[in-house]
């Protein structure tokens, strides 16, 4: 700021809470306490609806959470392989994440949008105006993780296997229990993993780190993603490990984009804010 511009002696210095907005109840520790667990409560009551739906249609929810081995299989016709159980009990942990899998991708967003409910009466007006939109985008991004793992991924995942085992001379003897544990490790982990840029951008509009920095870290944002992709990928083959890290880093790189234009855009507005405000004052 110029030495010649004064702050007028009525300027608030935005440290100050925003009044409560008419209609608002204002709320004690143990309020929030309450409102917090009906809020747990609302998310594991949308995980409970889509799970038994899953239930009911079972046999139908199977054979699509199957169609990765399924499309892996399609690759070598002449290979028998089925997915076994080897202990009594192990059938019925497979029908339970049968149900559960698909019940926390579907559920995503009403738990997104219930939690979002929670924080929002905190914010300030200006601070709602980026929740909604950052909810949106989280939705749309944990979404297309797991779309891209659950297409592309685990199919990639088991094919590798597959080959790897005929490499090496072994019989191929796999439970349906492995193949679940691999999918949900996967497709949720994947889900998770594309939230990264929404962290970047966030970091970036809240001033904490500049686009500028994270270009400085860029070699060690890439080992990250190998990293990442190595504690996602329980297979630890080269092949899916890059199929994982790939994306992980384009992802980085389109947030430095968003970010740099968010940055741009912050910087204009401040000079706007500061030519209306003491641009009088100046002359």
């Amino acid at each position: 700021m110029p030495p010649s511009a004064q702050l007028p002696e009525n300027e608030p210095d935005g440290l100050e809470a925003e009044p409560a907005r008419p209609g608002e109840k204002v709320m004690g520790f143990l309020d929030h306490l309450e409102e917090l667990r009906w809020t747990l409560v609302k998310c594991a009551i949308a995980v409970v609806v889509f799970a038994v739906l899953a239930g009911v249609f079972l046999p139908q929810v199977r054979e699509f959470l199957e169609w990765p081995w399924t499309r892996a299989l399609a690759d070598f016709p002449v290979q028998a392989l089925q997915l076994r159980t080897d202990t009594p009990m192990e059938v019925y942990g497979v029908m339970v994440q049968i149900c559960v899998v698909p019940a926390l991708v579907a559920a995503a967003p009403f738990i997104l949008f219930f939690l979002g409910q929670f924080v929002v009466p905190a914010l300030s007006s200006k601070e709602r105006q980026v929740v909604v939109p950052g909810v949106i985008v989280a939705v749309l991004l944990f979404l297309a993780g797991a779309s891209f793992s659950f297409l592309l991924l685990v199919p990639a995942s088991i094919r590798v296997a597959i080959e790897a085992n005929q490499w090496m001379g072994y019989a191929m003897i796999w439970t349906v229990g492995s193949y679940y544990s691999l999918m949900t490790w996967l497709v949720l982990g994947m889900g998770a993993v594309f939230e990264f840029p929404l962290v970047v951008v966030a970091l970036t509009y809240l001033g904490i780190v500049s686009t500028a920095a994270f270009r400085r870290s860029r070699r060690l944002v890439i080992v990250g993603c190998f990293v990442a992709s190595a504690i996602i990928t329980p297979t630890q083959d080269p092949i899916t490990m890059t199929l994982v890290a790939a994306p992980l880093w384009a992802l980085f790189e389109a947030s430095l984009l968003v970010g740099a234009f968010i940055e741009r855009r912050k910087a204009r507005q401040e000079a706007f804010d500061w030519r209306r405000t003491y641009g009088a004052a100046d002359e």
